[in-house]
């Protein structure tokens, strides 16, 4: 859902840079998940959620000063998938995109989705096969169709691009 840059005062507040394009979503979950390299635990949030500009600011139980809140700098941040709505025709969980294959409509493979991220302007798609990584705009005029069934996405984007 977002990830930890910075602590935020001197009382334990950290900013998240969240990526959902709806960041005020998370003030509604009292307990998050936040980790890094596959070492997840469960905080509970200690005060109400802000929105700071693009960004987010919260407090976590057990975390009242700067140093504890330094200490999460460069955590991620999720939620229980339970706890999640459901997402509309055509809207997709980020995490549901990750290492699903990409191919063009010619049926030529660019490899698989490590990651996405927001440039700014848009989401991007950082395709991965072997040594090769291209950065793919997760934009209407490229993705044509996303097959979660299939493992699958449809890009309107040539090889030699």
């Amino acid at each position: 859902m977002g990830r930890i840059v910075a602590p935020y005062g001197l009382k334990g507040w950290v900013r998240i840079e969240p990526y959902s394009t709806h960041p005020d979503g998370l003030s509604a979950y009292p307990l998050w998940w936040v980790g890094r390299n596959g070492d997840w635990r469960e905080l509970k949030v200690a005060q109400s959620v802000l929105q700071h500009g693009a960004s987010l600011v919260a407090r976590f139980e057990g975390c009242a000063e700067r140093d504890a809140a330094l200490a999460l700098k460069g955590c991620e941040v999720a939620l229980e998938r339970e706890a999640l709505p459901q997402n509309a025709k055509d809207e997709f969980y980020w995490a549901d995109l990750v290492g699903l294959k990409v191919v063009n409509l010619k049926d030529e493979e660019f490899g698989v989705v490590a990651e996405l991220f927001d440039n700014g302007a848009h989401p991007v798609m950082r395709v991965v096969d072997g040594e090769t990584e291209r950065l793919l705009p997760f934009v209407e005029q490229v993705v044509r169709q996303v097959e979660l069934a299939q493992g699958r996405i449809r890009v309107e984007w040539e090889l030699d691009w």
